[in-house]
C-alpha cells in the first residue's frame, strides 16, 4: 500500500518536534515539496522520509515500480526518486513510462553495479542520478534545483571541539569518526551543542526535543544512550555533564 507522510506531521517512526529545523524566526515555511520514493526497502525509505520532512519534503512511499506508476498518476508529485533496482517495473522502465506520459522529473538512485541502468535511465529521460543509499547532502541540491522555492535552506554544521553535527545530512562525527544515532538523540545532541559550555535545563530539553511531553526518566535514559554512543563515561562523564537538579551541560571534546 502506498504511504503518504506529510511534512511536519508524525512519520512512520516516532514523531519528532520541529523546533530545531533550521528555519530562521520570522520566515514562513515554504510550500511542501511532494516527493514519491520508489524503493523496495520501505524501512530505509521511511528513514529518508523522516529526514526529508525537516526540509519541507512530503514523501509518498512505494515498494515497487508498478505501484509508483499508479501513485504518480494519482498524486502528481513534484518529483520521483526511484531506486534503479525496483521490483516488477525497474527504475529505467519507470523513468521511460513517466517521461512518455508526464512531465514529472525522475531522479534515479544508483548503487554498486548499476552503471548500465544509470545510462539507460538517463537516456529514458531521468533528470539526474544520485548514489544509493541516499545522502541528504547529495539529494537536497537536486530537489532544490527542481523547485528552488520549496525546500528549507541547508543549515551550517555545528561544531563543538572535535564533535561535529551536520543538520543537513543528519550526520554526527566525533574525532572524524561517524557516530550513528536515532533522530531523537540527534535532536538532543543538537540542542546541547547549540548551547555548548552552558547549562540546558530539563524543561528546555523537554520543550525543544519532545514538545513538552516526556517525563524526567525519559530524558535521563536518552542522555545515557547519547553518552554511550559518544563513548562518554556513564559514571564519570567528561562530555555531557549532569548538573544535579537542573539539567545538563555539554563540554566540547578536545581534538585528539
Amino acid at each position: 500500500m502506498t504511504s503518504v507522510l506529510p511534512a511536519g506531521a508524525p512519520q512512520v517512526r516516532e514523531p519528532e518536534g520541529a523546533r530545531l529545523d533550521g528555519i530562521r524566526p520570522g520566515l514562513a515555511r515554504p510550500q511542501a515539496f511532494l516527493l514519491l520514493i520508489a524503493d523496495a526497502d520501505i524501512d530505509r525509505s521511511g528513514q529518508l522520509a523522516d529526514a526529508l520532512a525537516e526540509h519541507q519534503v512530503t514523501a509518498i512511499l512505494c515498494a515497487d515500480g508498478a505501484e509508483a506508476l499508479l501513485a504518480a498518476g494519482a498524486e502528481h508529485p513534484d518529483a520521483v526518486l526511484a531506486a534503479a533496482a525496483l521490483p516488477i517495473v525497474g527504475g529505467a522502465a519507470l523513468t521511460r513510462a513517466l517521461s512518455a506520459r508526464t512531465t514529472i522529473p525522475v531522479v534515479v538512485g544508483i548503487g554498486d553495479g548499476d552503471g548500465l541502468v544509470a545510462a539507460e535511465a538517463l537516456s529514458a529521460g531521468a533528470a539526474a542520478c544520485v548514489a544509493h543509499p541516499y545522502r541528504l547532502r547529495e539529494l537536497l541540491p537536486i530537489l532544490r534545483a527542481i523547485r528552488p522555492e520549496s525546500l528549507v535552506e541547508l543549515v551550517p554544521p555545528l561544531e563543538a571541539g572535535s564533535l561535529r553535527l551536520d543538520p543537513s545530512s543528519l550526520e554526527v562525527t566525533l574525532h572524524g569518526r561517524l557516530v550513528r544515532m536515532p533522530m531523537r538523540e540527534l535532536r538532543l545532541l543538537q540542542l546541547l551543542m547549540t548551547r555548548a559550555d552552558r547549562v540546558v535545563t530539563r524543561e528546555q530539553i523537554r520543550d525543544s526535543v519532545w514538545g513538552g511531553v516526556p517525563g524526567s526518566n525519559t530524558i535521563t535514559v536518552h542522555v545515557q544512550r547519547l553518552r554511550q554512543r559518544l563513548g562518554d563515561d556513564q559514571v564519570d562523564p567528561k562530555m555531557i555533564l549532569t548538573i544535579r537538579g537542573v539539567g545538563y551541560r555539554l563540554v566540547p571534546p578536545p581534538s585528539m
